[in-house]
């Protein structure tokens, strides 16, 4: 088992408590809305050069518009950065080394959540391939910008349904059979399984690596479904909506991991409530904590990623 959850956070941590950010620049994946947007503005708002990385230039451009209405010295640049084509990760590296001397915070945020049976550009099942493969070739790509400042850190989103995942990784292009709820909860459980591997591969480096999730968040993950959710869905939506809390509140525990001096390499913080709640240590997947599923999970991602490093 990991220590994550052994020693004490500060109780209803906000974001007034981030420190300054001043001469940081922080890339945020999918910061146009949701947990990433309310991340934006939280960074931007204590002084952060912030990356606002979406799929495509106009929602980066729209996202950026609407930070600057709430704060008109925040300082953004947008990205174009499409997730479910490995070679336009590939692509955005130049860019980024072109245009930034350091990178000082890279929060993985942007998932996808439920669709139908959809593959990616390389032919793996889409929310495996968005949510787990292209941050971690991301993450790879960009580690050189990285390691130039001390106690850089890099955090990934996870969610609750890694509880759900399961190991094995044998159905990555969804050619046995679909199920958008496991595939869901597979991707979540090899965001935190990758969060904790690559803390570990990182030590040598004082690159701290973080994994977070929000509980249960009013977010666009919900909304964006296509298909729409079914009946069934929509009434357990509603049902359990009044336990859910806002996208400011879901994304204070990747704020506190990759902002507060408490915070650790390895860390994995959620609501104090699991569902809702202010940030603290949470526990990860059994599965997670398994250092030889964790390494063979790192494994068959760099045979994927092989041909894109």
């Amino acid at each position: 088992m990991t220590a994550t959850i052994s020693r004490p956070t500060l109780s209803n941590w906000e974001t007034s408590d981030i420190p300054d950010l001043t001469g940081k620049t922080a890339l945020i994946t999918g910061a146009n809305s949701g947990l990433g947007y309310s991340t934006a503005k939280a960074l931007a708002e204590k002084n952060a050069h912030v990356i606002v990385a979406c799929r495509s230039l106009e929602k980066a451009t729209q996202s950026i518009k609407r930070l600057r209405a709430s704060n008109s010295e925040g300082i953004f640049s947008p990205l174009e950065l499409d997730l479910s084509d490995l070679n336009n990760v590939v692509e955005v590296q130049p860019k980024i080394f072109d245009d930034f001397e350091n990178l000082d915070l890279l929060i993985n945020n942007a998932g996808i959540m439920h669709p139908p049976k959809t593959l990616s550009a390389q032919g793996y099942e889409i929310q495996f391939a968005v949510n787990h493969l292209a941050h971690m070739l991301l993450t790879l790509k960009l580690l050189p910008i990285i390691e130039k400042k001390e106690e850089s850190r890099i955090v990934t989103v996870t969610s609750g349904a890694q509880f759900f995942g399961k190991v094995g990784w044998k159905n990555l292009r969804a050619e046995k059979y679909y199920n958008k709820w496991e595939s869901y909860s597979n991707s979540k459980l090899a965001n935190v399984m990758f969060a904790l591997e690559l803390n570990e591969n990182l030590k040598h480096k004082n690159i701290l690596s973080l994994a977070a999730h929000p509980g249960i968040a009013k977010t666009n993950l919900f909304t964006a479904q296509k298909p729409k959710p079914s009946p069934i869905e929509t009434f357990s939506m509603e049902l359990f909506s009044p336990i859910f809390q806002s996208a400011e509140m879901g994304a204070l525990p990747q704020l506190f991991a990759a902002t507060s001096p408490e915070a650790r390499g390895g860390d994995h913080y959620g609501p104090k409530f699991n569902f809702r709640g202010y940030p603290k240590l949470s526990p990860t997947s059994p599965f997670a904590n398994n250092k030889k599923e964790r390494k063979n999970l790192w494994e068959k991602s760099l045979e994927i990623l092989n041909n894109f490093l």
